[in-house]
C-alpha cells in the first residue's frame, strides 16, 4: 500500500522510502518524534543475536508434517488429503493437523490416541522430506559471518526438534535451541525467548526474534526483543500478520541482512517498513496495513 500525505508521514520521509531508505532510518536522522509516543527516537543497542522459530521459518517442515497426518489417514481406512487441505493449520501443532484430517473436535475421546500415533510416525521421518526455506543457509552463513549468534526457540518437543536439527546439520551451529519443554511455558509466553537471550548471554534488545505466527510476536515483545514476521511461511490471508505490531515483515529470509546492517534504527509503536525481497521497503504507518 502507497503512503498518502493523509497519514501525517511527512513527503520527505516519503521519498526516502521510495529511494530504499527504511522510515526508521530516516526518522532517526531527521530526529522526528515516535508517532503516537510523546518521546524522541533513541537508537536500541546493536543486535547481537537472532532468534528463528522452526516451522515455518526456519525449515519448511510442511510436507513431513502432511506427509504423516495421511498415513494417520490411510491407517485408518481413510483417503489421503491434498497438501492444501492442511495449510492453514501446518504450523499448529499434531492437534490441529488430526482436527483437520479427522474432522474431529479437540476434545474428541479418539484425539489422544491419534494423537500418540501421528507423533511415532512422524518421529520415524523428522527430516525425511524437510529443508531449509531458500536462503536460509546463506542467511546463516551472513549471521556468523558477521560474528553474530543465532539460535532456535520452538514450541515443538525436544525429542523432535533436535534430531531434525542433526538430520540437517544444524544443531552444531546452533548457539541454543530452546524447544516447548525446555522451560515450564511455551510460546505465546514470553520464558522461552528470556530463556534463550539468557543461553547466548544478550539482553533481550540485543536480540531479534524471527517467526511466522502472532504467538513469536506476542513472545518476543514480552520479552523485549525486536520481532520480525516470516511471511515466507505458514501464514494464511486471514491471519492478518500487518496487524501483529511486529517490528517488520519479511519477504525472504535475505531481507534480514537488511536489518543486521542498518546504522541505525528505533523500535515504535507501529510495525516497520515490509522488507519484500528485490524492493525498496515501503512505509508502514501504524494501525495501516502494507504488503
Amino acid at each position: 500500500m502507497e503512503p498518502s500525505s493523509r497519514t501525517g508521514t511527512p513527503p520527505a520521509a516519503e521519498s526516502a522510502s521510495r529511494a530504499g531508505l527504511p522510515l526508521q532510518a530516516w526518522q532517526a536522522q531527521h530526529e522526528l518524534a515516535v508517532p503516537g509516543s510523546g518521546r524522541g527516537l533513541l537508537a536500541p543497542p546493536p543486535l547481537r543475536a537472532v532468534l528463528f522459530d522452526l516451522d515455518g521459518t526456519l525449515l519448511d517442515t510442511a510436507p513431513d508434517l502432511i506427509h504423516t497426518a495421511n498415513q494417520l489417514l490411510e491407517e485408518h481406512g481413510q483417503l489421503a488429503l491434498p497438501e492444501g487441505s492442511f495449510g492453514p493449520v501446518v504450523s499448529h501443532g499434531s492437534a490441529a493437523m488430526i482436527q483437520r484430517g479427522f474432522h474431529i473436535a479437540h476434545d474428541d475421546p479418539r484425539m489422544e490416541a491419534l494423537r500418540s500415533r501421528y507423533l511415532d510416525l512422524y518421529h520415524q521421518q523428522v527430516s525425511r522430506l524437510t529443508s531449509p526455506f531458500t536462503g536460509i543457509l546463506e542467511l546463516l552463513d551472513a549471521i556468523e559471518h558477521r560474528g553474530l549468534r543465532w539460535g532456535v526457540v520452538t514450541n515443538k518437543p525436544a525429542w523432535l526438534s533436535n534430531p531434525l536439527l542433526r538430520d540437517l546439520g544444524l544443531a552444531e551451529r546452533a548457539s541454543c535451541i530452546v524447544c516447548g519443554d525446555t522451560v515450564a511455558h511455551r510460546k505465546p509466553h514470553p520464558a522461552p525467548v528470556t530463556h534463550a537471550c539468557e543461553l547466548l548471554d544478550v539482553a533481550p534488545a540485543e536480540a531479534v526474534l524471527v517467526g511466522d505466527a502472532m504467538r513469536d510476536v506476542t513472545a518476543g515483545q514480552a520479552a523485549g526483543t525486536s520481532t520480525l514476521v516470516a511471511l515466507f511461511g505458514y501464514i494464511c490471508a486471514e491471519d492478518e500478520p500487518t496487524r501483529w505490531g511486529a517490528n517488520g515483515l519479511l519477504g525472504h529470509p535475505l531481507e534480514l541482512l537488511r536489518w543486521l546492517d542498518r546504522d541505525t534504527v528505533s523500535i515504535t509503536d507501529g510495525p516497520l517498513p515490509y522488507l519484500d525481497a528485490g524492493a525498496a521497503p515501503l512505509l508502514s504507518v501504524p494501525g495501516s496495513r502494507t504488503g
